[in-house]
């Protein structure tokens, strides 16, 4: 039987996503579909729908440029977490995803001869609660970030600005974004309009943004970008909570010690006076 008479029941599709930096050499990612048996390609002109399996595509994100970098993405990771699900009287939320620095596949021609890397913190709303190793679009039934927050450095602060801000606004559709320098202290928040595009968000007096979707502000404390509560509390870290509770337990404590040295002093005063009364002659029981 000639080749083009065999008839071939595994079709496989690939696709490739390059990413270029200047740290790195050029790479490239493949994955390896199966479709099912029975379908069957007569012709190059042939183009059979794709399905996409589950798969487990890794995230090809670069190491974060410097420790302050680093620490504050995992203060705003762990803060969040820890807001919506850990705290003892949080709402136990499992409707969504939190990510950190971690490549979000969006299309099998994804920028592929550009330079272009994932967000450095985002929040998925509307989704299960689970570890993933990326974030890939076409698995999370067409899901974008509802919040995106890019950290400036002198070597991403232009795409950060231009490129990435245009596809978050046109393709990604996010509601929210936001930039934030651990150095300079530069801060800045767009939320998109009815036309598509983005609108620069108004701070408060305290200089903070509120968030529509997180229902928080964000805003910069001790030089430090937080979440806040609408009241304006401080939503803490895990190791804050526990320091807050001990300062309040304590301050309750010294209160009630207070209250009891006033009430001994108050019984003093009270059995002298009923002393004086009994040397004047004076019965108090008549």
């Amino acid at each position: 039987m000639g080749d083009r008479g065999r008839s071939r029941s595994v079709c496989v599709a690939r696709i490739a996503k390059r990413v270029r930096s200047t740290n790195a050499p050029e790479k490239t990612i493949r994955i390896e579909l199966e479709l099912p048996k029975k379908t069957m390609i007569a012709s190059p002109e042939a183009k059979p729908t794709i399905q996409f399996p589950p798969s487990e595509i890794l995230s090809d994100e670069p190491p974060l440029e410097t420790e302050r970098h680093l620490a504050q993405i995992v203060l705003l990771l762990t803060c969040l977490k820890w807001w919506w699900r850990e705290r003892p009287d949080s709402p136990q939320r499992d409707d969504f995803y939190v990510g950190a620095n971690i490549t979000i596949y969006y299309s099998s021609h994804q920028k592929s001869s550009e330079d272009f890397r994932g967000p450095d913190f985002f929040v998925v709303l509307g989704t299960q609660y689970k570890e993933r190793k990326s974030w890939v679009v076409w698995e999370e039934w067409g899901k974008y970030p509802n919040i995106i927050i890019e950290l400036l450095s002198e070597t991403t602060a232009k795409v950060d600005k231009g490129e990435k801000k245009e596809v978050y606004q046109d393709v990604f559709r996010t509601r929210e974004y936001y930039w934030f320098d651990p150095y300079s202290l530069e801060f800045q928040g767009f939320a998109i309009q009815t036309n598509g595009k983005y609108r620069e968000m108004l701070p408060d007096k305290r200089g903070w943004l509120w968030s529509e979707q997180l229902e928080l502000y964000i805003g910069i404390v001790e030089e430090k970008l937080r979440f806040l509560t609408a009241t304006g509390e401080l939503v803490p870290t895990p190791s804050e909570a526990v320091i807050a509770e001990r300062i309040k337990v304590a301050q309750a404590n010294q209160r009630a010690e207070a209250a009891r040295q006033r009430a001994e002093e108050l019984e003093r005063k009270l059995e002298r006076l009923q002393q004086q009364m009994q040397e004047r002659g004076i019965n108090l029981n008549q």
